[in-house]
């Protein structure tokens, strides 16, 4: 498993909180931090998941 997999998952949770805490609060630069800490997450996974597919590709 790529390590951009595990640290796209931990924006993607990071940013969940920081969304949630931004709508309790009001607080819109959070909540807007939070959707953009989701976003990063989610393509670092994505980077992740290529990597993986690539190389298990060629370990056939």
């Amino acid at each position: 498993m790529d390590k951009n997999r595990i640290e796209g998952a931990a924006k993607q949770a990071k940013g969940a909180v920081k969304d949630a805490v931004g709508k309790v609060t009001g607080d819109h630069s959070t909540q807007a931090e939070g959707k953009a800490d989701k976003t990063e997450g989610k393509a670092q996974g994505a980077v992740g998941n290529a990597k993986d597919a690539v190389r298990d590709t060629f370990r056939s």
